[in-house]
């Protein structure tokens, strides 16, 4: 596995640098993997709002008190478990829950990496390192590694738990959201 700090993770953070603030001005912007972006006026919080496969997740959010984070300047991209990822790790209704808000922000900590990463841009940084896959911390200091199986991206946490990147991902005034099937954090015992 290659750092994602690496040269073959440039794309990665050149995308960051670049476009993100282009994003934010409301002009479209080609990504380092050379996609057009769309930025939207909307930020993180409100994209997963927005989506009814994300409500869960934006419960958690809101419970956790990081609706402010997800609201503000970024820019970040978080890995957004779906309504069925959180239902069958039993995470979703119980994190949206007041007295597991320590447990809610350690969650959504694990899935929110600095920087705005369309799916283009991660796949591209993959291809860079020669297939082997690239890393990068979240902001709970946990290391995801993005790799490709088939057609499809896995982002997979040092703790072994997995998802792949499904649905269409939101491209936000503040960063991105990238929909997986799965929680990148193994629940505590």
């Amino acid at each position: 596995m290659k750092p994602f700090t690496s040269r073959a993770a440039m794309p990665l953070v050149l995308f960051s640098i670049i476009v993100a603030p282009l994003a934010a001005c409301g002009e479209k912007a080609e990504t380092s993997a050379g996609t057009t972006v769309a930025p939207s006026s909307r930020t993180l919080a409100e994209t997963l709002g927005a989506d009814g496969e994300l409500s869960s997740l934006k419960n958690v959010v809101e419970t956790s008190g990081l609706e402010t984070v997800l609201a503000g300047t970024g820019p970040y991209t978080v890995f957004a478990p779906t309504n069925a990822a959180l239902t069958a790790n039993s995470a979703g209704e119980e994190l949206a829950d007041d007295a597991l808000r320590a447990q809610g922000v350690a969650l959504v900590r694990a899935h929110i990496v600095p920087g705005a990463l369309t799916r283009a841009d991660i796949g591209a940084a993959i291809d860079a390192a020669g297939g082997e896959g690239v890393e990068m911390r979240t902001m709970a200091g946990n290391q995801l590694t993005f790799t490709r199986n088939g057609q499809a991206i896995v982002v997979t946490a040092a703790d072994g738990a997995s998802g792949k990147l499904v649905q269409e991902e939101g491209v936000a005034s503040n960063g991105v959201v990238q929909p997986v099937d799965g929680v990148l954090v193994r629940p505590s015992a």
